[in-house]
């Protein structure tokens, strides 16, 4: 599948995540947004927006609001999407005992199902791309997808790749992980050359793919101070710095490692296009801290484009109608921007 401009006729497919957290409640607030935004995102002509899970699902993120819906198509696949708003239901019921920020089961399955639908669809070339509103681990394996920690582990289960990654992307800034769902010290032992420099070809083929031509991509550091030498680690002397070079080698514009108490703020300051960060952690606080609320995700190693928001499914205010959706604009618009190869155009 292209990932490019030759897609950007289709619908563009919005799973509604956990129906326990926030994304319902999101979503609900987006609609009533974009009945007022003319000139947003959400208005741009012929767009085909279909909606993934249930009906009560949203009506119950409305409530939350005080937000009554618009109009939905309903449909049944992706070809009977109109402009505007569709709605895909998977016709699973509302459990008896559901209950907004609690662990269950039956919402851990409709969030799973949502996101396979979209997900089967646009490896079918059905649809533009997906956006992902938040899934909560712990539901997820209460449903029984124990092998699942997250989107990234559905979307390549189902694409059949091994190679994946995530990025970050807020304002002035975009990072990629070379792990996320790993602990601190099994993040440590995968900085390896190999797995190092096949994140580098990664981003540089998906993000030059995206629009963004020969991208400038810094390496951060794994230790303090780069390593000082070796005085404090070697993995900068003899994974991350061969990695970096043979990159340079295959035609690849990797500069580093470089300390990671800088190199971020060095890549805000337009040095730097994307940063290879080692590890969550890593990434995450330095895009949180420089604009948390409008920072979204992309996975990079699918052949499909999905965006998602980059917070979770907050249930200690899920059904408080205080959620903030500024995310999901964010992550809608970001879909967009590389369904239409500009991913330049989100600086």
């Amino acid at each position: 599948m292209s990932t490019t401009a030759q897609n950007s006729s289709l619908p563009i497919a919005i799973t509604m995540g956990d129906p326990a957290g926030v994304g319902p409640e999101i979503l609900a607030r987006t609609l009533a947004a974009s009945a007022t935004d003319q000139h947003g995102v959400l208005q741009q002509s012929g767009t085909r927006w279909v909606l993934v899970g249930t009906r009560w699902a949203l009506e119950k993120g409305a409530a939350c609001v005080g937000q009554s819906l618009p109009a939905l198509n309903a449909i049944d696949a992706p070809a009977d999407a109109e402009p505007g708003w569709n709605l895909l239901d998977l016709g699973i019921p509302e459990p008896e005992d559901f209950r907004f920020g609690q662990v269950q089961a039956h919402c851990g399955e409709l969030a799973v199902q949502a996101v396979e639908w979209a997900a089967t669809r646009c490896l079918r070339d059905e649809l533009a791309a997906m956006v992902t509103a938040p899934i909560n681990k712990e539901a997820i394996h209460a449903a029984g997808y124990v092998n699942d920690i997250g989107h990234q582990e559905i979307l390549a289960r189902l694409a059949g790749v091994s190679q994946t990654a995530t990025m970050l992307m807020t304002p002035g800034l975009r990072v990629v992980h070379l792990s996320t769902h790993k602990s601190l010290a099994e993040a440590v032992r995968f900085v390896t050359a190999e797995q190092v420099l096949g994140k580098l070809h990664l981003i540089h083929q998906t993000l030059s793919q995206w629009g963004l031509s020969n991208p400038r991509i810094a390496v951060a550091a794994l230790n303090p101070h780069g390593g000082e030498g070796g005085l404090l680690g070697r993995e900068e002397i003899e994974e991350l710095m061969p990695a970096v070079n043979q990159a340079q080698q295959d035609g690849i514009q990797a500069t580093g490692p470089l300390p990671a108490d800088s190199v971020f703020n060095r890549a805000i300051a337009g040095e730097f296009d994307v940063v290879l960060a080692l590890y969550h952690d890593q990434g995450h606080i330095a895009i949180k801290v420089h604009n948390f609320h409008e920072s979204t995700t992309a996975t990079l190693g699918v052949p499909m484009v999905r965006t998602s928001v980059d917070h979770g499914t907050a249930f200690d205010i899920a059904g408080k109608g205080i959620a903030d959706a500024t995310g999901m604009r964010a992550a809608i618009a970001a879909a967009q921007a590389i369904v239409a190869a500009d991913l330049g155009g989100l600086s």
